[in-house]
């Protein structure tokens, strides 16, 4: 069975730099720079994403289907044309989802064993 074929769960876990790149995406579609100043913004900078993790993980999420390059471009005057703009995919979207229910799930169990929250945490 092909991995696009595969139900979300069965691709999970994520890795960090896949889930970050589809978090980045799930508000729209951004540029590769684009993209690792949100993961940074998006994790106060605790994570910063070089242009070999990102782009390496961008060609492995082309190629499951989870994110496409986006034909649209904004206008030219005010972008460099060798950008090239990615979007998170309907089923991108779907994955991205399973892991957050599948990290829920851990941040539960974590606050259930008094790991986080509480007094002592």
């Amino acid at each position: 069975m092909a991995k696009a074929a595969l139900p979300p769960d069965d691709l999970l876990p994520l890795t960090p730099a896949v889930f970050h790149i589809l978090l980045a995406l799930a508000d729209g579609e951004k540029h590769g720079y684009a993209i690792m100043q949100d993961v940074a913004a998006l994790t106060n900078g605790d994570v910063k994403m070089g242009p070999g993790t990102l782009y390496g993980t961008i060609k492995r999420l082309l190629d499951m289907g989870l994110i496409a390059e986006s034909g649209d471009r904004p206008d030219p005057t005010l972008d460099d044309e060798r950008r090239r703009y990615y979007r998170i995919t309907p089923r991108g979207e779907q994955v991205a989802r399973a892991e957050a229910r599948r990290l829920a799930a851990l941040l539960h169990a974590a606050h259930t064993k008094k790991l986080i929250g509480g007094a002592s945490g």
